[in-house]
Formats: C-alpha cells, sequence, structure tokens
C-alpha cells in the first residue's frame, strides 16, 4: 500500500521531485509528445537559450526545493534572491553600467518564465524589484543611477514598488498620498496598501501627489527605509505569494530629499504606466512558468494514477484536456513574446499589446494550472502536490498590475482610437 501510494503520488512537494536537475522542464522535453510541443526554448536564439538554461537550473536547484518551506513558513529567500542577481537577475533589464545586465524585455520574459517553474512567489517578487532598478535607472539622472542600482542590481538591497492605496488601485490617477514642498524636502503623508516587500525591502519606490488632481499632479520618489516618518503595517495573512511579505507602507511627516524624485514633478504618472507596461509583461511570464510546470505536473501524474484498471493516460477525454492545456500555453507565450518584443522596440502598439497579453495569458495560464490540479484530483488538493501551490499563487496574476476590467478599458480604447483613425 505504501508503495502504491508513493507511486501515485509522482511529484511530490518536500522533495519536489520538480527540481529533479531539470527533470521536470528539460529531461522532458526529449520525449515525444505533450513537452515537445510546449518546448519554451524553440523561436529563441542559442544566446537565449543559454540564458533560459541557466535560469531553469537555478529555479530546479535554488527555488523548487525549497518552495514549499518558503510558502509553509512565509520565509522571504533573501540569499536565494542574492544567488539569482550574482547570475545577472537583479537588473536583467537595467545599464550595465550601475551593475545590470542589459538584456532585453524577451530576454527577460524567457528568464522569468524559466525562474517561476521553481517559485512563481519569489520569481514575481524579483520582477517587480527589477521593475523598481529599471525605473531608477531610465528616469533617475547618474547621480540617482550610481547611488541605487549597483545595490539594487547586487540585491544587497531590495525594492518595493509603491502606487496601490487604500481607496486607489486601478484607478491610480486619484491616489492621495501627498508630498509637499518645504525647503530642499518634500513631506509625505499618507499610505500605499498591498505592497510586495513591504517593510522588508530598503528602497521605496513611491508615487505621491505633488500638484493638481488627476495625473498630472503625480511625482515619483525614492524613499529609503529609515527616514523619519516612514512606518509599516501588520504583515498581511494572504491565499499565496507567501514567500514575500505583504505590507502597508506608512508616510507620516516622512521629509525626503528633492534630489530623490525621479524626473521632474509631474512626471510621477508617466513614470508609473511606462514601469506597469514591462510589469505586466513580466506578471504574464511568471504566469506562464506556472502553467508550464502544471502541464508537466498533469501529465506525470496522468502516467501513473490509474482508475478502473488503466492509467489516466488512457483517457481520451484528459488527453483532450491536456491538448487544450497545452494550446492554451503555446499561445499565451507567443502573445507575451509580441508583447515583449513591442516594448522593446518602442512601437506604437506597445501599450495596447502589453495590457493583452496580461489580461490574457494571467486568465489563461490560471486556467491551466487549475485544470492540472483538477486533473490530480482529490491529491491536487493536498500541499504535498507541488500544483495546489501554483494555483494559489497564479491567482494573484488576475488582480494586480491592471485587473481584467482596466485591461479590457485600456484595450477598448486604444482600439477606439484606432477605429476612429481609419
Amino acid at each position: 500500500m505504501a508503495a502504491a501510494m508513493a507511486l501515485v503520488r509522482g511529484v511530490r512537494f518536500g522533495s519536489y521531485s520538480i527540481g529533479r536537475s531539470r527533470s521536470l522542464i528539460f529531461n522532458s522535453l526529449q520525449r515525444r509528445g505533450i513537452a515537445a510541443c510546449v518546448d519554451p526554448s524553440i523561436g529563441l536564439t542559442d544566446e537565449q537559450k543559454e540564458f533560459q538554461k541557466v535560469a531553469f537550473d537555478f529555479a530546479a536547484n535554488e527555488m523548487a526545493p525549497h518552495m514549499a518551506e518558503w510558502d509553509q513558513k512565509e520565509i522571504f529567500p533573501v540569499e536565494a534572491m542574492r544567488k539569482a542577481a550574482q547570475l545577472g537577475f537583479g537588473g536583467i533589464y537595467v545599464n550595465p553600467d550601475v551593475g545590470g545586465s542589459g538584456l532585453s524585455r524577451l530576454d527577460t520574459s524567457i528568464i522569468f518564465e524559466a525562474l517561476s517553474t521553481g517559485c512563481v512567489s519569489t520569481t514575481a517578487y524579483i520582477s517587480i524589484h527589477n521593475m523598481c532598478a529599471w525605473m531608477i535607472d531610465t528616469f533617475g539622472n547618474n547621480e540617482q543611477r550610481e547611488k541605487f542600482c549597483p545595490d539594487l542590481c547586487s540585491m544587497q538591497k531590495f525594492a518595493s514598488y509603491c502606487l496601490t492605496e487604500p481607496g486607489s488601485g486601478s484607478d491610480a490617477a486619484s491616489l492621495l498620498t501627498s508630498a509637499k514642498l518645504q525647503g530642499d524636502h518634500y513631506i509625505l503623508n499618507g499610505s500605499k496598501a498591498f505592497i510586495s516587500g513591504g517593510g522588508d525591502t530598503d528602497v521605496y519606490v513611491v508615487m505621491c501627489r505633488t500638484g493638481e488632481k488627476g495625473p498630472k499632479g503625480i511625482s515619483c520618489v525614492v524613499v529609503e527605509k529609515g527616514t523619519a516618518g516612514l512606518s509599516f503595517g501588520k504583515k498581511e495573512k494572504k491565499v499565496g505569494w507567501n514567500s514575500q511579505p505583504t505590507r502597508a507602507v506608512i508616510f507620516e511627516d516622512c521629509a525626503v530629499p528633492v534630489t530623490n524624485r525621479l524626473g521632474a514633478e509631474g512626471e510621477g504618472f508617466s513614470i508609473a504606466m511606462k514601469g506597469l507596461n514591462g510589469g505586466r509583461i513580466n506578471i504574464a511570464s511568471c504566469s506562464l512558468g506556472a502553467a508550464h510546470a502544471s502541464v508537466l505536473l498533469a501529465r506525470d501524474h496522468m502516467c501513473v494514477r490509474k482508475q478502473f484498471g488503466e492509467t489516466l493516460s488512457n483517457s481520451q477525454f484528459l488527453q483532450f484536456k491536456l491538448a487544450e492545456m497545452a494550446t492554451k500555453l503555446v499561445a499565451s507565450r507567443l502573445l507575451v513574446r509580441q508583447a515583449a518584443v513591442a516594448l522593446q522596440e518602442g512601437r506604437p502598439d506597445a501599450v495596447s499589446l502589453c495590457s493583452m497579453a496580461k489580461l490574457f495569458v494571467t486568465d489563461e495560464c490560471f486556467a491551466i494550472c487549475n485544470q492540472a490540479l483538477q486533473i490530480h484530483g482529490g491529491y491536487g488538493y493536498l500541499k504535498d502536490y507541488a500544483v495546489q501551490q501554483y494555483v494559489r499563487d497564479i491567482r494573484v496574476h488576475q488582480i494586480l498590475e491592471g485587473n481584467d476590467f482596466f485591461c479590457l478599458i485600456h484595450v477598448s480604447e486604444i482600439l477606439y482610437v484606432k477605429l476612429l483613425q481609419i
């Protein structure tokens, strides 16, 4: 009986067979069938395949074996992330002169997809950290870039993105956190909600109101941990994303030097939206990794689980389900990569493609992971199995970086304008 249960359990959490020296990803791709169809290296250059392999190796060896523990004990894996930074993953699309890797948006998507197979939650935080480092690199002056970026790229310091407030989520232009100019400092008052890394990170990229109502009155400042007047709320208890802490970030007469402002006054909303364009691709890429791993977990389970005298893999119904999952995965990956290339090239359709990718891919990848859990039956609902954590971790991807409603509005507005121009 014990031997039979061990066989049925297939890919387990604890030792996490998903971390067996890339067996889930690379070895399986040598087989014929579903794995070859969803091979994430198809269409990549030799260089891209190399750093994809590095990311998969890191995910398998440094992340997957600890994924369950980080989740259950709510551990923020600082040392593991610093190891990732040694491979260049702390500032993937930050310029090399301040410690970044200088890679493209497509390269970044490839890396985040691979890392996410090892731990979605940790990879998602790394993606947010990268976005913050890119914002400072792109919109900061040389002094700001040299002050903040090297430590962020090495992950000796960690960053958080502070846009959302208790009363303004997708409606970011209505934010209320104020920044009143007094001499050579801004005095910040207000609070930010649901901040990834809040309280444990060192650098906070904050959107605040320095002027009139609406987007033109918003500016962007960098607030360093330890600044007087900066405090944090309680650590939130979440369904997933448990390897990264989430807290409110609170400003009470918090004095921030004017020299910490990125760009000019009133440019904050534009900076925030440009950051989120890449953020949407990043979070969609993390969803791809979870979906990819879940497809292979479902396939492996079907090969060992027996019902009615034969393995589930002989069920045509489940074969069709797996085929649908694989189709959604490949379609999602193509959309993400198209959006990444458009953003890198600065094409006119980049913003709409980023929103489309986030909308479509987070929905479809959640459906893939959820179907994978369903194929596992009752075992999929046990925390011994990786698939349930993928489901929990990527559920929030449909909410953050602009929820489905926001993305639909964004895409429809752009399409409407385009139609008027025809």
